[in-house]
């Protein structure tokens, strides 16, 4: 990507042009906890692959990394699961919202893939079957945490419980997931959990630094299998950005997860972890201005992985 100086003086001007919008979205008011965040909060995080770190922005600001955490889990319960994890999960792109009971319906009680909130509350479920929520989020944290080399990320209890408050739908996924079967503990269990892990509470550099694992760069030692790395970057290639992925992958061109909370976990395979955060939503539920400060990101640094040149 570019030596350091390079990258800051990217990372400015992208602030600098971003900052400058008119239209930054909307935040997640559907979670209460969320509603109020203020939208002129923005910050760019680079881990790249010598272990250097480059932030600019509000980088030291903690937000709820919400969808994000679907891909920590992911990696969890492939690592215990391996392959098996695909009898119970898809992995193939929804047209459909990502909250959609109407889709679940269709196909069965197995959701579409990982990402949709169906797919991870299968995947939580799955991390349960060896411990109680208390242990099984334990260990979330402690995976989270050894990621990013930080020992200071935490669960808002807040945000959790507000999202329990309003979760009326995953409620109902839930139920129809074990109306199909595909639910081993009880609802209020795996979703108290889910709730949970959502509201994980990081800054945009603590962030960056916990992805560095999917671009392959693992600085305590191997996190998970390279296989599974190679299943993660796809997901998040295809789904990571719920019926957004096809404009990102245009846009873009890497792989990357999205949140509700308004950041966005980008991989460069090999090269670098990124983290954007800016609060505020376009019409897919994905970071408005983050989608286009990695767009600039990518263009100026030259990482699609569609590109020719």
């Amino acid at each position: 990507m570019g030596d350091k100086s390079r990258i800051e003086a990217i990372l400015g001007k992208i602030l600098e042009a971003v900052g400058q919008a008119d239209d930054r979205g909307r935040p997640a008011d559907y979670i209460e906890q969320l509603a109020y965040v203020d939208t002129r909060y923005c910050a760019l995080s680079v881990c790249v692959a010598n272990g250097s770190q480059i932030s600019a922005g509000d980088h030291a600001t903690p937000f709820s990394i919400q969808s994000i955490s679907k891909v920590f889990t992911l990696a969890i319960a492939l690592g215990r699961h391996g392959n098996q994890l695909w009898h119970r999960v898809g992995r193939e792109p929804s047209n459909y919202v990502f909250n959609s009971a109407q889709a679940l319906e269709t196909r069965a009680g197995i959701p579409a893939n990982p990402f949709v909130n169906s797919g991870a509350i299968v995947v939580t479920d799955s991390l349960l079957v060896s411990g109680s929520p208390r242990e099984t989020l334990a260990e979330i944290l402690h995976f989270v945490r050894y990621a990013a080399s930080d020992d200071d990320i935490f669960i808002d209890g807040a945000v959790a419980a507000s999202e329990k408050r309003t979760g009326h739908k995953n409620f109902s996924l839930a139920h129809l997931l074990r109306a199909y079967g595909n639910l081993t503990q009880e609802c209020d269990e795996t979703l108290g959990t889910y709730f949970h892990h959502c509201a994980i509470a990081m800054t945009c550099a603590q962030l960056a630094r916990s992805g560095r694992f999917l671009a392959g760069v693992q600085p305590g030692g191997t996190v998970i299998a390279p296989t599974h790395l190679r299943s993660i970057n796809a997901l998040m290639s295809t789904c990571g950005h719920y019926n957004g992925s096809g404009e990102f992958a245009f846009r873009v061109g890497i792989p990357a997860k999205s949140g509700v909370g308004s950041s966005i976990l980008a991989i460069v395979p090999r090269r670098a972890s990124i983290t954007v955060w800016s609060p505020g939503l376009d019409d897919y539920g994905n970071s408005k201005l983050g989608l286009a400060a990695l767009e600039m990101l990518s263009e100026r640094a030259k990482l699609s992985m569609f590109a020719v040149d």
